[in-house]
């Protein structure tokens, strides 16, 4: 997969950053058909073909992409507050939640240090919810808890 880049107002592709840029990427097979839609409605044809393009099917320029994100972002009734970056902290937050370890986040989203991908998790109020009653659980049913704590040895002998 290549990405766009610019030199005096022509726009090429070049290869990504590092190989962890050249992946396969799953997704839910809820998604199937949304996907297939958009690849074959709105993406340009072919393998090498771009995922999005513009109104006429050529490349995205940096320079007029935030007005066609705007307009999409209105017609979906979503807040302004969300930019379109914020999409890639979304997903790996959701992959988290959803049980991905920090490696596979940092191979669904071509990381290549920890570092990285902990950039793009966030702590959402329902997972901190999660986690407590998960942790209750395991205390209700002996699990992961010490019978006798190191402080009370010590007060015994």
């Amino acid at each position: 997969m290549l990405r766009p880049s610019y030199t005096d107002g022509r726009l090429f592709d070049k290869a990504p950053k590092s190989a962890a840029g050249v992946r396969s990427v799953s997704f839910p097979a809820e998604l199937l058909d949304a996907v297939t839609h958009h690849l074959e409605h709105f993406a340009a044809p072919g393998r090498e073909g771009h995922v999005f393009v513009g109104p006429q099917g050529g490349q995205l320029r940096r320079s007029n992409f935030r007005d066609d994100w705007v307009k999409a972002r209105k017609a979906a009734g979503v807040t302004a507050e969300l930019h379109f970056h914020d999409l890639r902290h979304t997903g790996n937050t959701l992959a988290s939640t959803a049980g991905a370890s920090t490696r596979e986040l940092m191979t669904g989203m071509g990381h290549s240090s920890s570092r990285a991908a902990l950039i793009y998790q966030h702590m959402t109020s329902d997972r901190d919810t999660a986690i407590a009653d998960r942790l209750g659980a395991m205390i209700r049913g002996g699990g992961g808890v010490a019978s006798d704590s190191p402080g009370e040895d010590a007060e015994r002998t």
